[in-house]
């Protein structure tokens, strides 16, 4: 009776040694995530601060298409109001997130097309170091995006692969979302060299 006693406490003890791993494990995946999507945000927050700045730069030159740089600003406001804890990272979330994002950046290319055309505003030394530092932000935050994606991905597959699901079931851990490509954007843009 003594040594069947012990058998089953020591099976319980590895049972909770293993169930407090796993759990630890899981918590130290999401803290990745959490500092991943932290990364994230300090990224798209620097190309935030630079736009400012890239405004005022433009604003200098006379009669630039004021309605390029409104959109550029109310963009910029719109993106910067869109917070999201690393708590609520559903693919929802994420998606909203991108959106608001997504809608600055394209601002922001359409402000680059319309410079072309002032040839005093690209010759403009501060403007070209801005332009240098929003191209190299915007390289920032795609990989700071992909490093985002894969700390997900880390952490979705320790807590739905099996015995981990049932410690993450009662624990509260659920899958978090992943930064995906915009729509459309798996097909290449038309370059057209007319000037109509």
């Amino acid at each position: 009776m003594k040594r069947t006693t012990w058998i089953v406490l020591g099976v319980i003890a590895l049972l909770i040694f293993w169930g407090v791993g796993s759990r630890n494990s899981m918590a130290t995946s999401d803290q990745d995530v959490k500092q991943s999507w932290a990364n994230v945000q300090s990224a798209y927050q620097r190309r935030a601060d630079l736009i400012p700045n890239l405004v005022k730069t433009v604003q200098g030159v006379a009669n630039f298409e004021k309605s390029t740089l409104t959109q550029v600003i109310e963009a910029r406001a719109s993106a910067t109001q869109m917070k999201l804890d690393s708590k609520d990272l559903s693919p929802e979330n994420i998606q909203k997130y991108q959106a608001a994002q997504s809608n600055l950046g394209g601002a922001l290319s359409r402000l680059m097309v319309v410079a072309e055309n002032y040839p005093q505003l690209k010759a403009t030394e501060s403007f070209s170091e801005l332009q240098a530092q929003l191209e190299g932000t915007e390289n920032r935050i795609k990989e700071e995006r992909d490093n985002f994606n894969a700390a997900v991905t880390a952490y979705n597959k320790l807590i739905v692969t099996f015995p981990n699901s049932l410690i993450a079931s009662f624990s509260g851990f659920t899958e978090k979302g992943f930064f995906q490509a915009e729509a459309g954007s798996d097909k290449a843009p038309e370059v057209n060299f007319d000037s109509k």
